[in-house]
């Protein structure tokens, strides 16, 4: 049971990460392009317009997908609850596989809505 409560702890570590800076950077992003905290691309760094709405997208990305993978990790969770340390292991390590393709995979929507919005030199269309 222990390495199953440590299992979820771990597991809940991506999606809570997600709330977290995702309701952050939709509220408060952080108002100039900088190199240690926010969205970092070559297209969010082209000026102050690129880098809020950046923020700010791939922020409600971060907390609507957290909030979806909270319940679902949970969920599968309590389905090996009691099995054994490899069964709850891999179990956990393929929720967190499962968890890292929106936390990762945001930069593509994100992207793709700074092209729509903005051009090549971070101009508004």
């Amino acid at each position: 049971m222990g390495f199953w409560i440590f299992m979820l702890l771990m597991d809940l570590i991506i999606p809570l990460t997600m709330i977290g800076f995702g309701r952050y950077l939709m509220k408060n992003n952080p108002k100039e392009p900088n190199a240690l905290f926010g969205y970092r691309t070559a297209m969010s760094l082209k000026n102050k317009d690129t880098w809020a709405f950046a923020n700010k997208y791939c922020g409600k990305i971060w907390y609507v997908c957290g909030w979806i993978l909270l319940p679902v990790t949970v969920i599968f969770l309590l389905l090996v609850i009691g099995k054994s340390i490899h069964v709850v292991g891999t179990a956990g390590g393929i929720i967190c596989g499962v968890q890292l393709v929106p936390f990762i995979g945001s930069v593509f929507p994100t992207e793709l809505a700074l092209k729509k919005i903005f051009d090549k030199n971070g101009e508004r269309r």
